[in-house]
């Protein structure tokens, strides 16, 4: 179960596709679209990813910050933020501490298979550092648009 929104979010650092270490703190006092994925360009993936990056004026005019999170590491983020032409960080989480702590890490099924990984979920953050709201199962061709209308963007 993904950590309940009306509570602050929960602190982490992870090194970003920069190898920068990013805190949840570095980012007080904007809101945050805070989205786990589950791995770098694989279909869904990447369309989540590419329409964030086609919205991304839109969320930048309203200073709003777009995070995300997968287990993929650093050198695998720095390919697929430069193949899709990503403007937003990609942060590192390969040992999936920060899914656990978001509670995002948990049993999957694809083709028949039982596996453990992430669990597509994005946490709003607000200025405060507090959820605001948390979207479970989320559709990669449609939540950037769904988020837009979150933040009355669209």
């Amino acid at each position: 179960m993904p950590v309940p929104s009306g509570i602050p979010a929960p602190a982490f650092e992870m090194l970003d596709d920069t190898n920068t270490l990013r805190k949840l703190s570095d980012y007080r006092g904007k809101n945050i679209v805070l989205y786990f994925y589950p791995k770098d360009d694989t279909p869904g993936c990447t369309k989540e990813a590419c329409n964030f990056r086609d919205d991304y004026s839109a969320y930048e005019k309203a200073g709003v910050v777009i995070l995300g999170v997968s287990p993929d590491s650093v050198e695998s983020h720095v390919k697929f933020k430069k193949k899709f032409q990503l403007q937003f960080p990609l942060l590192a989480d390969d040992e999936h501490k920060v899914a656990d702590l978001y509670g995002v890490w948990g049993p999957k099924k694809f083709m028949g298979k039982s596996y453990v990984g992430v669990l597509r979920t994005t946490f709003l953050i607000d200025t405060e550092g507090n959820i605001k709201k948390v979207y479970e199962d989320v559709r990669p061709a449609e939540h950037s648009r769904e988020l837009l209308a979150e933040f009355g963007l669209s």
